[in-house]
């Protein structure tokens, strides 16, 4: 055995997966096919509960001192929302793909966890108890445990022929990344008379402190295939088309074509490989919901591979990773079409849509609708669930950063243990038995347990406890040490 656990592919999905194991202790190989790390960027941004994830890591604060990332409002079907800025809504980011890699890929290097790049997968087989992955120059890597974290064109999941239903895309728009000038906080969306649509979003500056913008463009006109090059006289038709002469191109650093293209892989599991990120779901990049998404699949994946791995993992909870994230790709899926179909039908300028549009925009003005969509789109409003113990509004949820007198939940959840919160000290010798993987904590709150990930799985209820360390947290005589460092 070469390693415990196999990640292929080093984007946000595999790095924040490749940080999981490092958290968890957990022996660990991440490789790429790339010679090296691209510096151009998919998505544009994090979202609130990617960001909460990130500070239970503790590494928010590191990432958003390494560059200019400004807050950012959230919108659907581009109408816009500010997003709530409070202490369990972090305000969403514009923390383009680019940075968040690097960032991640230095921290993994600086805990002696290197990406090996130039590794293209060919072949793929498993049997009980391993997982062998054959790459191009010959090298094969034996792991208990693969996952597929090498994006929408998959080779793992294309070796798996894991079926991948969907439908295919039936138009493409634009996304770039542009300097610019002449460009204000009121270009965020535009259409123009002939059905043509801009937006433009800051991106934080370049290496050399100039501001950026991601470009979103599409229309009739721009509906291209996929291979045809988007180039700079494009960019500034486009430009011109939406916002006039206002706004002149400086310089085109990447252009791609996207599609509305949905997409979501049947299983997510196959054994000992497992499949996260576009890997598993594909469909039109919105508010960088792919990017976060992918994240989020790495975090709920990560502590059970931990668990697996170390030898204590209920038999059942590996599935769980299905059962919970398939139906969030799912959601994401939804929403992501039901704005397609706005935004196409709106660039027609039919009038039936355009009406809808307009109800929409109003609605949108509601705090109520602003918080529902931010909740939705974030992620923020997913509930796992967690075996008949949601009577508890917590239960299933991400547990808010409360204050608890000597420490914060965040900065519990650092060592990717669980965590007992325990304000009366009622708890300590039901939970004494789990003391290598749940870390008792009096003071402050309400009772509650949380899973590594920080969902809540209980709350409350002083019966259901031991039922719910023996479902998340294992048998305690099966306890290999669970004690892992902070990083």
């Amino acid at each position: 055995m070469n390693t415990d656990v196999l990640i292929v592919g080093a984007g946000p999905t595999g790095l924040t997966l490749a940080n999981e194991m490092l958290v968890a202790g957990v022996p660990t190989e991440l490789v790429d096919k790339l010679p090296q790390r691209s510096d151009l960027s998919r998505a544009g941004g994090m979202q609130s509960r990617t960001l909460e994830a990130l500070d239970q890591r503790g590494l928010l604060e590191p990432l958003l001192a390494s560059g200019n990332f400004p807050t950012t409002a959230g919108h659907f079907a581009h109408v816009h929302f500010p997003v709530d800025n409070t202490r369990h809504r972090l305000p969403w980011r514009g923390v383009p793909q680019a940075d968040v890699e690097a960032f991640f890929e230095d921290h993994l290097a600086a805990h002696g966890l290197h990406v090996r790049r130039n590794h293209d997968l060919v072949a793929l087989e498993q049997n009980d108890d391993s997982v062998t992955a054959t790459f191009a120059d010959g090298s094969t890597i034996r792991s208990r445990y693969l996952v597929a974290a090498d994006g929408a064109h998959s080779t793992v999941r294309s070796l798996l022929r894991a079926d991948f239903p969907g439908r295919p895309g039936t138009t493409t728009d634009i996304a770039a990344d542009v300097r610019v000038s002449g460009a204000d906080k009121k270009m965020s969306h535009r259409w123009s008379e002939d059905g043509h649509w801009g937006a433009l979003y800051p991106l934080g500056t370049d290496p050399q402190g100039r501001p950026l913008y991601r470009l979103a463009t599409g229309g009739p006109k721009r509906s291209l295939p996929r291979d045809v090059p988007v180039t700079e006289d494009e960019i500034r038709e486009a430009l011109n088309t939406v916002f006039g002469s206002q706004v002149q191109l400086l310089e085109l650093r990447y252009g791609r074509r996207i599609t509305n293209a949905a997409r979501q892989a049947a299983q997510y599991r196959h054994g000992r490989v497992f499949l996260a990120g576009d890997a598993a779901h594909v469909h039109l990049p919105l508010g960088a919901q792919g990017m976060n998404t992918g994240i989020q699949d790495a975090l709920n994946l990560g502590w059970k591979l931990g668990a697996a791995v170390q030898g204590w993992a209920p038999p059942h909870l590996l599935d769980t990773y299905h059962t919970e994230r398939h139906p969030a790709g799912a959601a994401v899926l939804r929403n992501v079409q039901a704005q397609s179909l706005i935004m196409d039908r709106a660039g027609s300028r039919d009038s039936d849509v355009l009406a809808v549009q307009d109800l929409f925009t109003d609605l949108v003005r509601l705090p109520a609708v602003q918080r529902y969509l931010a909740d939705l789109l974030s992620g923020m409003a997913i509930r796992y669930p967690m075996g008949g113990a949601e009577d508890h509004d917590l239960v299933g949820r991400p547990a808010p950063d409360l204050d608890l007198g000597a420490a914060r939940v965040h900065g519990l959840l650092r060592t990717g243990r669980g965590v007992l919160v325990d304000p009366g000290d009622r708890f300590g010798k039901v939970a004494g038995p789990w003391a290598a993987r749940v870390d008792h904590v009096t003071g402050g709150g309400e009772p509650m347990l949380l899973r590594p990930d920080s969902y809540v799985v209980w709350a409350g209820a002083t019966d259901e406890l031991e039922p719910a360390l023996r479902r998340w947290f294992g048998e305690p005589e099966r306890a290999a040490s669970a004690v892992t460092k902070n990083v």
